[in-house]
């Protein structure tokens, strides 16, 4: 196991209560458990949490001296060691098909990209786990900024806490807008364990946001290790970013593949699925590219590495990024390709585009990464000397 991945294995115990505001403890993203020891701490009882979580998640006030069931001298005291701090919004755009995406400012001056994508009855918001990416997928614009840093539990919360309220003032555990979360904004979820798992759980809490085990789906590119401690500790929906059908494009598409390659990745998928307490299907993600993984002989070859494993797969026709080096296929070809996996006994559906026009479609998400890894650097000097510039 490298490093990286130990590490965000070994985060999820630490302790997660970020300070910012001359030395206040940030609530926002703690756990019911977290705010109740919080309080005890005060003196106060338990209570207090189940009233505070209402307040922040439920009505979105983020003023204590707005949570008037508190006594005053109580809202004093939270005033004085606590705050509420969410992510600061530097751009809200609207697409045309009612798609909305969140540009945010993070400590530190880099800025991620949060989705929320309306479908009939249902909203699904896509959020980021990292700013950037750790893993460098060959064909996602997000991985192309580089990495900076894993979020903390509050900046990923803090994005449902937005978008939630985002619709007017309301109590969101009346009327949800948004009803599905999905880990598929910027960065790999799994690399950022701790803080990804506990702001899930919070998604999850009737407290929190209400979110259903089967409304909320973790993506990984294939984090092994991961995955098997995300069966010991949860049961939400699982995706995987697989992308190819052999292991030898799949190196090339997806780094991590080499170090955990399909067979080792969709074991871990039906060990995954053999813990949760009822039956489910992994879903798998596979962006088609115009003549790269897109062929019939390519369809066929999945349907066969899938066939053993209880899988829905959604075919996402690539969104172009500038000097990406991959093109979008044909509808026949995509429609093609999804009639021999469906022919195969599989489910698969191809997925609806949305937000293009705002950049905010599957594989655009890039922000403003302050790159530590110089990956922009090296890509942008590849570029160059690909092209004669």
């Amino acid at each position: 196991m490298n490093s990286l991945i130990a590490s965000s294995l070994d985060s999820q115990d630490s302790p997660e209560l970020p300070s910012v505001d001359a030395g206040k403890l940030n609530l926002l993203g703690l756990s019911r458990e977290a705010l109740v020891e919080f309080f005890a701490d005060m003196g106060e009882k338990p209570f207090r949490a189940q009233q505070l979580m209402k307040w922040l998640y439920h009505r979105g006030v983020s003023d204590f001296e707005q949570m008037t069931d508190m006594s005053k001298a109580l809202r004093a005291k939270l005033e004085a060691v606590a705050c509420i701090i969410v992510p600061e919004i530097v751009v809200q755009n609207y697409s045309t098909d009612g798609t909305r995406k969140w540009v945010m400012r993070m400590p530190g001056g880099s800025s991620i990209e949060t989705v929320y994508i309306p479908d009939g009855g249902r909203g699904t918001l896509c959020v980021s786990s990292q700013i950037g990416c750790a893993v460098d997928c060959s064909f996602c614009s997000t991985g192309k900024q580089g990495f900076n840093r894993n979020l903390t539990a509050a900046e990923i919360i803090g994005q449902m806490w937005i978008a939630a309220h985002s619709f007017g003032s309301r109590d969101v555990s009346s009327e949800r807008y948004v009803t599905n979360v999905v880990f598929m904004g910027m960065g790999e979820p799994l690399l950022n364990y701790g803080p990804v798992l506990n702001a899930s759980k919070l998604m999850m809490d009737d407290l929190g946001f209400g979110i259903g085990k089967r409304r909320l789906t973790i993506s990984t590119s294939g984090v092994v290790p991961a995955i098997d401690q995300l069966g010991d500790d949860t049961d939400v929906s699982l995706a995987i970013s697989l992308h190819a059908p052999t292991d030898e494009l799949r190196d090339v598409l997806v780094p991590l593949n080499r170090k955990y390659p399909i067979a080792v990745l969709l074991a871990a998928c039906r060990r995954y699925l053999d813990k949760l307490p009822d039956k489910r299907k992994i879903t798998v993600e596979y962006t088609l590219m115009k003549d790269v993984n897109d062929s019939p002989e390519q369809a066929v070859q999945l349907a066969a590495v899938l066939a053993d494993l209880p899988v829905k797969i959604n075919l996402i026709p690539f969104n172009p990024f500038p000097n990406s080096g991959y093109e979008r296929p044909s509808r026949n070809a995509a429609m093609r390709f999804s009639k021999i996996l469906q022919e195969a006994g599989h489910i698969a559906t191809i997925r609806t585009t949305r937000g293009d026009d705002i950049d905010a479609a599957c594989g655009q998400l890039v922000g403003q990464v302050e790159d530590r890894t110089r990956r922009q650097e090296r890509w942008k000097m590849q570029h160059d000397q690909a092209t004669g510039l």
